[in-house]
């Protein structure tokens, strides 16, 4: 039933109050041959659904007593008073099972929305307790991948390299000497060195973003440069000002949004220009990926793949909305928008002219 949820107790009691007196006068100035018994059902089941069965049951005796005196009051040719009370008695047990209906279907429908608060409530928690735990799992992913970056390239290469000297070392003695065996050395030294380069290059994988502010910016440069110089395309890093973000974590996310997306358009879109820029708007920065490939279609599915999925993932993680849509001209684009601005460094005009991360 159709009742305003923001109305009172009080004021719901004295309306039902109200309401039965006004049908209790319309039933006594019809006539006897006309009843309006089903009417007083509307007021009953107001008070029943939004007061209480107290109030109502109140609420059925007064409506019983009014429609009993109404009929005494008119000519209605009864052959006893009993008839009169049993229809008295008839309308006051049809009100009450009406009411116990009532209380007991709206006992049901509280609990029910109480299960499913509570339910909702659990759910939550347990949605936030999953983001968490997968926040968590990425952050020690990320940490355990700087730790080997940093074993690999300040104790694996700091040691290749000590080795290589003192090799070095030798082969130089056994050259002053005339012995055969300063070429071995010799070859001995050049495999140390590419072990260290292997080893650098490892590292550099495992942590792409150094750990200063504007490592991404360095990190999405060096990825641009190398995209193209592997896939033989344009990929190009553009920011219009020094953007250094402090937060590593948030860093390292962004980065593998950029490469993520970028290998998409080069894999799947077959792109041959790509775009990576890095900017900063009043609603916070922004990172986006254009390229000029065969693009996506206009609706993407929810699971449109794993490197979607991981996107999302990441972007919701930093607290970022990630989009991506084809442009009309053809491509895709894709987005991802940080709510906080991180820091802009202004360069001087000589630094404009060496800063390699300008386009």
């Amino acid at each position: 039933m159709t009742w305003p949820e923001s109305r009172s107790r009080e004021g719901t009691m004295l309306i039902t109050s109200a309401m039965v007196a006004l049908i209790g006068l319309g039933d006594y100035l019809i006539s006897w041959q006309i009843s309006l018994s089903v009417i007083y059902v509307y007021p009953i089941a107001i008070a029943a659904w939004y007061v209480g069965p107290r109030f109502a049951y109140v609420l059925s005796i007064l409506t019983v007593v009014l429609f009993t005196a109404g009929d005494l009051a008119s000519d209605i040719p009864y052959t006893s008073w009993l008839i009169a009370v049993w229809n008295a008695i008839v309308r006051l047990v049809f009100y009450a099972v009406l009411i116990h209906m009532l209380d007991y279907i709206r006992s049901l429908t509280v609990g029910l929305e109480t299960r499913v608060l509570e339910r909702t409530t659990d759910l939550r928690k347990e949605i936030a307790e999953r983001e968490r735990l997968e926040r968590e799992l990425l952050e020690v992913g990320a940490r355990e991948r700087r730790r080997l970056g940093y074993d690999l390239h300040d104790g694996l290469g700091q040691h290749l390299t000590g080795t290589a000297l003192a090799v070095q070392v030798l082969r130089e003695k056994l050259a002053r000497r005339g012995a055969p065996e300063a070429v071995e050395a010799a070859r001995a030294v050049d495999l140390i060195e590419d072990g260290i380069a292997l080893s650098r290059k490892l590292a550099k994988g495992l942590q792409p973003v150094e750990m200063h502010a504007g490592g991404l910016m360095q990190a999405l440069q060096e990825f641009a440069g190398a995209t193209t110089e592997l896939f033989k395309i344009s990929c190009r890093f553009e920011c219009e000002a020094p953007i250094l973000f402090s937060d590593a974590s948030t860093a390292d996310h962004l980065y593998y949004i950029a490469r993520e997306a970028a290998g998409n358009a080069i894999k799947h879109g077959k792109a041959r220009n790509v775009i990576i820029s890095l900017d900063v708007r009043d609603e916070g920065s922004l990172l986006t990926v254009r390229d000029d490939g065969i693009g996506i279609p206009h609706s993407v599915p929810k699971n449109g793949g794993m490197g979607l999925t991981i996107m999302t993932q990441r972007a919701k993680l930093i607290g970022a909305s990630f989009d991506i849509r084809a442009i009309p001209k053809g491509g895709t684009l894709v987005s991802c928008s940080l709510p906080q601005s991180p820091s802009i460094v202004e360069p001087s005009h000589a630094d404009r002219k060496q800063d390699p991360h300008y386009a």
